[in-house]
Protein backbone atom coordinates (compact mmCIF):
# COMPACT_ATOMS: atom_id res chain seq x y z
CA UNK A 1 0.00 0.00 0.00
CA UNK A 2 0.95 3.52 -0.62
CA UNK A 3 -0.90 5.96 1.95
CA UNK A 4 -3.95 3.56 1.95
CA UNK A 5 -3.93 3.01 -1.92
CA UNK A 6 -3.45 -0.46 -3.35
CA UNK A 7 -0.59 -0.54 -5.87
CA UNK A 8 -0.39 -3.26 -8.78
CA UNK A 9 2.79 -3.22 -10.88
CA UNK A 10 1.34 -3.93 -14.07
CA UNK A 11 4.04 -5.47 -15.89
CA UNK A 12 6.89 -7.42 -13.86
CA UNK A 13 9.64 -9.38 -15.28
CA UNK A 14 10.92 -13.10 -14.44
CA UNK A 15 13.85 -13.97 -15.02
CA UNK A 16 13.76 -17.63 -16.18
CA UNK A 17 16.45 -20.09 -15.64
CA UNK A 18 16.39 -21.94 -19.03
CA UNK A 19 17.60 -24.61 -18.13
CA UNK A 20 15.12 -25.03 -15.62
CA UNK A 21 12.78 -24.74 -18.07
CA UNK A 22 13.98 -27.53 -19.94
CA UNK A 23 12.61 -29.60 -16.83
CA UNK A 24 9.36 -28.22 -17.91
CA UNK A 25 9.88 -28.73 -21.62
CA UNK A 26 8.90 -32.20 -23.42
CA UNK A 27 12.24 -33.99 -24.16
CA UNK A 28 11.99 -34.07 -28.01
CA UNK A 29 13.51 -30.10 -27.74
CA UNK A 30 15.42 -30.07 -24.66
CA UNK A 31 18.83 -30.75 -27.32
CA UNK A 32 17.75 -27.48 -29.31
CA UNK A 33 17.96 -25.07 -26.16
CA UNK A 34 21.10 -23.80 -24.56
CA UNK A 35 23.22 -21.04 -23.33
CA UNK A 36 26.53 -19.63 -25.00
CA UNK A 37 28.15 -16.35 -24.47
CA UNK A 38 28.97 -14.09 -27.40
CA UNK A 39 32.27 -12.66 -28.25
CA UNK A 40 32.08 -9.88 -25.33
CA UNK A 41 31.28 -12.58 -23.16
CA UNK A 42 27.56 -11.83 -22.20
CA UNK A 43 25.45 -14.82 -21.94
CA UNK A 44 23.33 -15.31 -24.72
CA UNK A 45 20.14 -18.03 -24.82
CA UNK A 46 20.79 -20.35 -28.17
CA UNK A 47 17.93 -21.92 -29.90
CA UNK A 48 18.07 -24.01 -33.00
CA UNK A 49 15.33 -23.19 -34.97
CA UNK A 50 14.10 -24.59 -38.47
CA UNK A 51 16.15 -23.28 -41.43
CA UNK A 52 13.40 -22.73 -44.19
CA UNK A 53 16.70 -22.76 -46.58
CA UNK A 54 18.02 -26.44 -45.47
CA UNK A 55 14.37 -27.85 -44.43
CA UNK A 56 16.75 -28.93 -41.21
CA UNK A 57 16.57 -27.78 -37.70
CA UNK A 58 20.11 -26.10 -38.04
CA UNK A 59 19.38 -22.07 -37.60
CA UNK A 60 20.92 -21.06 -34.86
CA UNK A 61 19.19 -17.67 -33.20
CA UNK A 62 21.13 -16.15 -30.19
CA UNK A 63 18.64 -13.91 -27.91
CA UNK A 64 19.00 -11.24 -27.44
CA UNK A 65 20.51 -10.68 -30.74
CA UNK A 66 24.15 -9.82 -30.14
CA UNK A 67 25.08 -7.45 -33.54
CA UNK A 68 24.05 -5.92 -36.38
CA UNK A 69 20.80 -3.88 -37.23
CA UNK A 70 18.50 -4.28 -34.41
CA UNK A 71 21.24 -5.26 -31.96
CA UNK A 72 19.69 -6.73 -28.78
CA UNK A 73 20.77 -5.99 -25.10
CA UNK A 74 24.16 -7.12 -23.07
CA UNK A 75 25.37 -6.18 -19.85
CA UNK A 76 21.57 -6.53 -18.79
CA UNK A 77 21.66 -7.57 -15.17
CA UNK A 78 20.41 -5.03 -12.95
CA UNK A 79 22.00 -4.97 -9.44
CA UNK A 80 18.70 -3.89 -7.36
CA UNK A 81 16.34 -6.47 -9.19
CA UNK A 82 18.41 -9.25 -10.53
CA UNK A 83 17.80 -11.93 -7.83
CA UNK A 84 14.48 -10.77 -6.81
CA UNK A 85 13.70 -11.43 -10.90
CA UNK A 86 14.97 -14.63 -10.24
CA UNK A 87 14.08 -16.12 -6.68
CA UNK A 88 10.07 -14.97 -5.25
CA UNK A 89 11.45 -14.57 -1.29
CA UNK A 90 14.05 -12.04 -2.67
CA UNK A 91 10.89 -10.33 -4.90
CA UNK A 92 8.32 -10.43 -2.24
CA UNK A 93 11.07 -8.60 0.83
CA UNK A 94 11.02 -6.25 -1.99
CA UNK A 95 7.86 -5.76 -2.83
CA UNK A 96 7.36 -5.00 0.82
CA UNK A 97 9.96 -2.38 1.48
CA UNK A 98 8.54 -0.34 -1.55
CA UNK A 99 4.93 -0.37 -0.54
CA UNK A 100 4.18 -2.90 -3.66
CA UNK A 101 0.98 -5.24 -3.35
CA UNK A 102 0.73 -6.98 -6.20
CA UNK A 103 3.13 -7.69 -9.37
CA UNK A 104 1.69 -9.28 -12.56
CA UNK A 105 4.47 -11.65 -13.76
CA UNK A 106 5.55 -11.66 -17.49
CA UNK A 107 8.51 -13.44 -18.75
CA UNK A 108 11.88 -12.04 -20.61
CA UNK A 109 13.08 -15.71 -22.35
CA UNK A 110 9.71 -16.23 -23.30
CA UNK A 111 9.16 -12.58 -25.06
CA UNK A 112 11.63 -14.73 -28.23
CA UNK A 113 8.89 -17.61 -28.49
CA UNK A 114 6.87 -15.40 -31.20
CA UNK A 115 9.80 -14.91 -33.14
CA UNK A 116 10.64 -18.60 -34.04
CA UNK A 117 10.08 -20.42 -37.19
CA UNK A 118 9.38 -23.75 -36.36
CA UNK A 119 5.52 -23.77 -34.34
CA UNK A 120 5.79 -26.41 -32.83
CA UNK A 121 9.13 -25.62 -30.71
CA UNK A 122 6.94 -22.69 -30.39
CA UNK A 123 3.91 -24.15 -28.76
CA UNK A 124 6.24 -26.31 -26.83
CA UNK A 125 7.92 -23.37 -25.15
CA UNK A 126 4.97 -22.17 -24.35
CA UNK A 127 4.04 -24.59 -22.68
CA UNK A 128 6.49 -25.45 -20.54
CA UNK A 129 7.19 -21.53 -19.72
CA UNK A 130 3.44 -21.52 -18.40
CA UNK A 131 3.48 -24.67 -16.71
CA UNK A 132 7.08 -23.24 -15.46
CA UNK A 133 5.53 -20.08 -13.72
CA UNK A 134 2.58 -21.15 -12.55
CA UNK A 135 4.36 -23.64 -10.15
CA UNK A 136 6.78 -20.93 -9.71
CA UNK A 137 4.35 -18.18 -8.36
CA UNK A 138 1.36 -20.74 -6.41
CA UNK A 139 3.31 -20.31 -3.34
CA UNK A 140 3.03 -16.53 -3.12
CA UNK A 141 -0.73 -15.99 -5.25
CA UNK A 142 -1.71 -13.64 -3.80
CA UNK A 143 0.68 -11.50 -4.44
CA UNK A 144 2.53 -12.58 -7.66
CA UNK A 145 -0.24 -13.15 -10.80
CA UNK A 146 1.89 -14.59 -13.76
CA UNK A 147 0.29 -14.37 -17.15
CA UNK A 148 0.62 -17.17 -19.91
CA UNK A 149 2.22 -16.67 -23.12
CA UNK A 150 0.76 -18.06 -25.97
CA UNK A 151 2.34 -19.12 -29.82
CA UNK A 152 1.04 -16.57 -32.35
CA UNK A 153 2.38 -19.34 -34.96
CA UNK A 154 -0.64 -21.28 -34.55
CA UNK A 155 -3.94 -19.80 -34.22
CA UNK A 156 -5.78 -23.20 -32.80
CA UNK A 157 -2.71 -23.89 -30.08
CA UNK A 158 -2.82 -20.73 -28.85
CA UNK A 159 -6.29 -20.41 -28.34
CA UNK A 160 -6.19 -23.83 -26.75
CA UNK A 161 -3.15 -22.74 -24.62
CA UNK A 162 -5.34 -19.47 -24.00
CA UNK A 163 -8.30 -21.73 -22.12
CA UNK A 164 -5.57 -23.77 -20.35
CA UNK A 165 -3.75 -20.95 -18.60
CA UNK A 166 -6.57 -19.56 -17.47
CA UNK A 167 -8.61 -22.11 -16.70
CA UNK A 168 -6.39 -24.95 -15.68
CA UNK A 169 -3.84 -22.94 -14.43
CA UNK A 170 -5.47 -20.10 -12.51
CA UNK A 171 -3.97 -17.36 -14.90
CA UNK A 172 -5.38 -13.89 -14.99
CA UNK A 173 -4.36 -12.88 -18.41
CA UNK A 174 -1.95 -14.08 -21.23
CA UNK A 175 0.30 -12.17 -23.30
CA UNK A 176 1.65 -12.23 -26.86
CA UNK A 177 4.46 -10.47 -29.47
CA UNK A 178 2.48 -7.32 -30.87
CA UNK A 179 2.63 -9.09 -33.94
CA UNK A 180 4.05 -12.62 -35.79
CA UNK A 181 7.18 -11.81 -37.78
CA UNK A 182 6.70 -13.31 -41.29
CA UNK A 183 8.37 -13.11 -44.63
CA UNK A 184 8.90 -10.44 -46.49
CA UNK A 185 7.11 -10.27 -50.09
CA UNK A 186 10.48 -9.31 -51.60
CA UNK A 187 12.51 -11.50 -49.98
CA UNK A 188 11.16 -14.70 -49.28
CA UNK A 189 13.78 -17.12 -49.08
CA UNK A 190 15.63 -14.30 -47.08
CA UNK A 191 13.51 -15.34 -43.99
CA UNK A 192 13.68 -14.44 -41.33
CA UNK A 193 16.80 -11.55 -41.52
CA UNK A 194 14.63 -10.48 -43.91
CA UNK A 195 10.51 -9.77 -42.70
CA UNK A 196 7.67 -7.88 -42.13
CA UNK A 197 4.85 -8.75 -39.67
CA UNK A 198 0.85 -10.14 -39.20
CA UNK A 199 -0.44 -7.86 -36.74
CA UNK A 200 -2.87 -9.16 -33.90
CA UNK A 201 -5.13 -7.82 -35.87
CA UNK A 202 -5.39 -9.56 -38.45
CA UNK A 203 -8.95 -11.66 -39.33
CA UNK A 204 -6.32 -14.88 -38.78
CA UNK A 205 -6.12 -13.63 -34.75
CA UNK A 206 -9.76 -13.38 -34.93
CA UNK A 207 -11.05 -16.14 -33.08
CA UNK A 208 -7.98 -15.76 -30.49
CA UNK A 209 -9.38 -12.66 -29.89
CA UNK A 210 -12.78 -13.96 -29.25
CA UNK A 211 -11.64 -15.85 -26.93
CA UNK A 212 -10.03 -13.41 -24.76
CA UNK A 213 -13.09 -11.66 -24.90
CA UNK A 214 -15.01 -14.92 -24.13
CA UNK A 215 -12.90 -15.57 -20.92
CA UNK A 216 -12.88 -11.91 -19.59
CA UNK A 217 -9.65 -11.20 -19.73
CA UNK A 218 -6.76 -8.89 -20.84
CA UNK A 219 -4.27 -9.61 -23.46
CA UNK A 220 -0.78 -7.86 -22.85
CA UNK A 221 1.07 -7.02 -26.19
CA UNK A 222 4.38 -7.19 -25.09
CA UNK A 223 7.36 -6.19 -27.40
CA UNK A 224 11.13 -6.99 -27.62
CA UNK A 225 14.47 -6.18 -28.46
CA UNK A 226 17.16 -7.97 -30.38
CA UNK A 227 14.44 -10.79 -31.04
CA UNK A 228 13.89 -10.04 -34.93
CA UNK A 229 10.54 -9.15 -33.98
CA UNK A 230 9.53 -6.49 -36.86
CA UNK A 231 11.32 -2.74 -34.82
CA UNK A 232 10.43 0.17 -36.84
CA UNK A 233 12.91 2.56 -36.61
CA UNK A 234 14.90 0.52 -34.65
CA UNK A 235 15.61 -1.92 -37.28
CA UNK A 236 17.90 0.93 -39.09
CA UNK A 237 19.72 1.13 -35.85
CA UNK A 238 23.03 -0.72 -35.21
CA UNK A 239 23.81 0.06 -31.59
CA UNK A 240 21.38 -0.91 -28.58
CA UNK A 241 21.22 2.37 -26.82
CA UNK A 242 19.33 3.53 -29.98
CA UNK A 243 17.64 0.54 -30.76
CA UNK A 244 15.85 0.27 -27.20
CA UNK A 245 14.74 4.02 -27.43
CA UNK A 246 12.69 2.80 -30.45
CA UNK A 247 12.23 -0.46 -30.36
CA UNK A 248 8.97 -0.97 -27.68
CA UNK A 249 7.65 2.18 -28.81
CA UNK A 250 7.49 2.15 -32.51
CA UNK A 251 5.96 -1.58 -32.05
CA UNK A 252 3.28 -0.40 -29.57
CA UNK A 253 2.60 2.13 -31.93
CA UNK A 254 2.09 -0.05 -34.80
CA UNK A 255 0.26 -2.19 -32.90
CA UNK A 256 -2.13 -0.02 -31.70
CA UNK A 257 -3.09 1.97 -34.81
CA UNK A 258 -3.58 -1.51 -36.30
CA UNK A 259 -6.28 -2.78 -33.71
CA UNK A 260 -7.90 0.80 -34.21
CA UNK A 261 -8.15 0.89 -38.46
CA UNK A 262 -8.38 -3.23 -39.15
CA UNK A 263 -11.29 -3.22 -36.97
CA UNK A 264 -10.39 -5.14 -34.06
CA UNK A 265 -11.55 -2.79 -31.19
CA UNK A 266 -14.80 -2.34 -33.46
CA UNK A 267 -15.77 -5.94 -34.40
CA UNK A 268 -14.42 -6.87 -30.38
CA UNK A 269 -16.18 -3.78 -28.08
CA UNK A 270 -15.47 -5.57 -24.96
CA UNK A 271 -11.49 -6.79 -25.69
CA UNK A 272 -9.16 -5.31 -23.18
CA UNK A 273 -5.23 -4.76 -24.56
CA UNK A 274 -2.58 -3.76 -22.75
CA UNK A 275 0.53 -1.82 -24.88
CA UNK A 276 2.77 -2.61 -22.27
CA UNK A 277 6.71 -0.99 -21.67
CA UNK A 278 6.57 1.27 -24.52
CA UNK A 279 5.59 4.16 -22.04
CA UNK A 280 2.92 6.66 -22.48
CA UNK A 281 3.93 9.97 -23.66
CA UNK A 282 3.88 9.15 -27.19
CA UNK A 283 -0.06 8.33 -27.17
CA UNK A 284 -1.44 11.21 -27.01
CA UNK A 285 -0.19 12.41 -30.06
CA UNK A 286 -1.03 9.21 -31.82
CA UNK A 287 -4.49 9.45 -30.60
CA UNK A 288 -4.70 13.09 -32.20
CA UNK A 289 -3.02 11.61 -35.57
CA UNK A 290 -6.14 8.76 -35.55
CA UNK A 291 -8.74 11.06 -35.01
CA UNK A 292 -7.50 13.45 -37.47
CA UNK A 293 -7.08 10.67 -40.08
CA UNK A 294 -10.27 9.03 -39.41
CA UNK A 295 -11.87 12.86 -39.46
CA UNK A 296 -10.41 14.35 -42.85
CA UNK A 297 -9.82 10.80 -44.67
CA UNK A 298 -12.40 8.52 -43.82
CA UNK A 299 -15.49 10.15 -42.52
CA UNK A 300 -15.28 13.36 -44.43
CA UNK A 301 -13.80 11.67 -47.22
CA UNK A 302 -15.00 11.12 -50.77
CA UNK A 303 -12.68 9.75 -53.16
CA UNK A 304 -14.73 10.54 -56.23
CA UNK A 305 -15.07 14.48 -55.05
CA UNK A 306 -12.22 14.98 -57.18
CA UNK A 307 -10.32 19.09 -57.34
CA UNK A 308 -9.43 20.57 -60.04
CA UNK A 309 -8.60 24.23 -60.33
CA UNK A 310 -9.63 25.07 -64.08
CA UNK A 311 -6.42 25.53 -66.57
CA UNK A 312 -7.31 29.11 -67.11
CA UNK A 313 -7.63 29.88 -63.12
CA UNK A 314 -3.70 28.55 -63.33
CA UNK A 315 -2.77 29.91 -66.39
CA UNK A 316 -3.90 33.11 -65.08
CA UNK A 317 -2.09 32.98 -61.70
CA UNK A 318 1.14 31.65 -63.80
CA UNK A 319 1.10 34.37 -65.43
CA UNK A 320 1.19 37.08 -62.88
CA UNK A 321 3.77 34.95 -60.13
CA UNK A 322 6.28 34.74 -63.49
CA UNK A 323 5.20 38.69 -64.43
CA UNK A 324 4.75 37.73 -68.34
CA UNK A 325 1.90 38.50 -70.86
CA UNK A 326 1.85 35.66 -72.85
CA UNK A 327 -1.28 33.75 -71.88
CA UNK A 328 -1.56 31.48 -75.30
CA UNK A 329 2.03 30.46 -74.71
CA UNK A 330 0.81 30.16 -70.61
CA UNK A 331 -2.11 28.09 -71.85
CA UNK A 332 -0.05 25.82 -73.57
CA UNK A 333 2.41 25.03 -71.09
CA UNK A 334 -0.43 24.26 -68.56
CA UNK A 335 -2.18 22.01 -70.69
CA UNK A 336 1.00 20.06 -71.57
CA UNK A 337 1.58 20.06 -68.06
CA UNK A 338 -1.80 19.09 -66.39
CA UNK A 339 -3.69 17.80 -69.84
CA UNK A 340 -3.07 13.96 -68.80
CA UNK A 341 -4.83 14.76 -65.27
CA UNK A 342 -7.56 16.65 -66.92
CA UNK A 343 -8.59 14.44 -69.60
CA UNK A 344 -12.19 13.10 -69.39
CA UNK A 345 -11.11 9.94 -70.33
CA UNK A 346 -9.89 9.27 -67.19
CA UNK A 347 -13.12 9.89 -65.26
CA UNK A 348 -12.52 9.20 -61.48
CA UNK A 349 -16.03 9.18 -60.83
CA UNK A 350 -16.23 5.82 -62.63
CA UNK A 351 -13.36 4.05 -60.67
CA UNK A 352 -15.10 1.73 -58.76
CA UNK A 353 -11.85 0.26 -56.87
CA UNK A 354 -12.73 -0.75 -53.23
CA UNK A 355 -9.06 0.96 -52.11
CA UNK A 356 -10.59 4.20 -52.54
CA UNK A 357 -12.53 3.59 -49.56
CA UNK A 358 -9.84 3.17 -46.86
CA UNK A 359 -10.87 1.72 -43.58
CA UNK A 360 -14.63 2.92 -44.52
CA UNK A 361 -16.56 -0.02 -42.52
CA UNK A 362 -15.03 2.64 -39.83
CA UNK A 363 -16.99 5.71 -41.36
CA UNK A 364 -18.87 6.03 -37.85
CA UNK A 365 -16.81 5.66 -35.35
CA UNK A 366 -14.17 8.35 -34.24
CA UNK A 367 -11.25 5.94 -32.77
CA UNK A 368 -11.31 8.52 -29.92
CA UNK A 369 -14.28 6.97 -28.37
CA UNK A 370 -12.09 3.15 -28.00
CA UNK A 371 -10.15 5.35 -25.12
CA UNK A 372 -13.04 6.51 -23.79
CA UNK A 373 -14.29 2.59 -23.49
CA UNK A 374 -11.86 1.65 -21.74
CA UNK A 375 -10.33 -0.95 -24.36
CA UNK A 376 -6.58 0.37 -24.31
CA UNK A 377 -4.30 0.65 -21.77
CA UNK A 378 -0.83 1.24 -21.64
CA UNK A 379 2.11 1.30 -18.93
CA UNK A 380 4.28 3.54 -17.34
CA UNK A 381 7.63 3.47 -15.30
CA UNK A 382 7.78 5.14 -12.33
CA UNK A 383 10.59 8.16 -13.85
CA UNK A 384 8.09 8.57 -16.11
CA UNK A 385 6.04 12.38 -16.42
CA UNK A 386 3.97 11.55 -18.85
CA UNK A 387 0.79 10.23 -16.62
CA UNK A 388 0.47 14.26 -15.61
CA UNK A 389 0.18 15.72 -18.42
CA UNK A 390 -2.33 13.22 -20.60
CA UNK A 391 -5.59 14.37 -18.88
CA UNK A 392 -3.94 17.98 -20.62
CA UNK A 393 -4.18 16.11 -24.07
CA UNK A 394 -6.76 13.95 -23.98
CA UNK A 395 -9.01 14.89 -21.40
CA UNK A 396 -10.43 13.22 -18.23
CA UNK A 397 -9.55 9.56 -19.99
CA UNK A 398 -6.01 10.30 -19.94
CA UNK A 399 -6.29 9.47 -15.88
CA UNK A 400 -7.50 6.01 -17.10
CA UNK A 401 -5.14 5.06 -19.19
CA UNK A 402 -1.78 4.06 -17.96
CA UNK A 403 -0.92 1.44 -15.59
CA UNK A 404 2.09 1.57 -13.41
CA UNK A 405 5.36 -0.49 -13.97
CA UNK A 406 8.51 -0.71 -12.43
CA UNK A 407 9.56 -3.17 -14.97
CA UNK A 408 11.20 -5.08 -12.08
CA UNK A 409 13.67 -7.54 -13.25
CA UNK A 410 14.92 -5.75 -16.35
CA UNK A 411 18.12 -3.49 -16.80
CA UNK A 412 16.22 -0.31 -16.79
CA UNK A 413 13.57 -1.30 -14.24
CA UNK A 414 13.49 0.73 -10.90
CA UNK A 415 13.27 -0.21 -7.70
CA UNK A 416 14.17 1.98 -4.53
CA UNK A 417 11.36 4.39 -4.14
CA UNK A 418 9.59 3.69 -7.24
CA UNK A 419 5.92 4.37 -6.29
CA UNK A 420 6.94 7.42 -3.97
CA UNK A 421 8.39 8.45 -7.42
CA UNK A 422 5.70 8.15 -9.11
CA UNK A 423 3.34 10.37 -6.31
CA UNK A 424 6.57 13.34 -6.92
CA UNK A 425 6.30 13.67 -10.15
CA UNK A 426 3.22 16.11 -9.97
CA UNK A 427 0.25 17.15 -7.33
CA UNK A 428 -1.56 14.17 -7.98
CA UNK A 429 -5.27 14.35 -6.85
CA UNK A 430 -5.37 11.16 -4.64
CA UNK A 431 -8.03 9.83 -7.18
CA UNK A 432 -5.95 10.13 -10.25
CA UNK A 433 -2.98 8.95 -8.02
CA UNK A 434 -5.32 5.66 -6.97
CA UNK A 435 -5.91 5.25 -10.66
CA UNK A 436 -1.87 5.31 -11.70
CA UNK A 437 -0.49 2.72 -8.73
CA UNK A 438 -3.71 0.16 -8.89
CA UNK A 439 -6.68 1.53 -10.74
CA UNK A 440 -5.68 1.30 -14.04
CA UNK A 441 -4.32 -1.88 -13.73
CA UNK A 442 -7.49 -3.52 -12.03
CA UNK A 443 -9.71 -2.33 -15.05
CA UNK A 444 -7.39 -3.97 -17.59
CA UNK A 445 -6.78 -7.28 -16.04
CA UNK A 446 -10.23 -7.43 -14.59
CA UNK A 447 -12.56 -9.26 -12.39
CA UNK A 448 -9.92 -12.58 -12.67
CA UNK A 449 -7.83 -9.61 -10.93
CA UNK A 450 -9.77 -7.96 -9.25
CA UNK A 451 -12.13 -10.52 -7.60
CA UNK A 452 -8.73 -12.11 -6.07
CA UNK A 453 -7.87 -9.02 -3.85
CA UNK A 454 -10.42 -8.46 -0.74
CA UNK A 455 -9.43 -4.93 -0.23
CA UNK A 456 -9.20 -3.40 -4.08
CA UNK A 457 -12.87 -2.42 -4.14
CA UNK A 458 -12.09 -0.14 -0.83
CA UNK A 459 -9.29 1.56 -2.12
CA UNK A 460 -9.48 2.07 -5.78
CA UNK A 461 -11.73 3.39 -8.21
CA UNK A 462 -13.72 0.19 -10.81
CA UNK A 463 -14.61 -0.04 -14.04
CA UNK A 464 -18.21 0.96 -14.40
Amino acid sequence: MYQGLLVIDADAHKLENPLVMLDYLEPEYRDRIGLTVDRLNDQRIKIMDFNPATGQNDLIRLFPQPEGLGKGGFRNLHPHTTLGAMFNRVRIEQMDEQGIDVQVIYGTFNLTFSCLVDKDLAIALCRAYNNYIAEDCRGYGDRLKPVGVIPLQDVNAAIAEMKRCVNELGMIGVMTAPHLPIPHPKAPQAFPEIRTCKALSHPDFHPLLQTAVDLDIAVGLHGNVGSQLVGGLADHTETFVMTHIFVLRNQQQLALVRMIFDGAFEKFPTLRVGFLEGGCGWLPDMALACHEHWEKRIRDFDPKNVYRPSMMEIAKLAMQERGIHDSVGMMSQVRNLLGLLWNTEHNSNAIEDASLYEHYDLKHRDPLEYFERGQIFVSFESDDPSPSYMPVAMGDVGKRLPCFSADYGHWDGTLYGCVSDVDEQANYDRDHLGLLLGGNALNLYGDRLRNSLPTAKETVSVRE
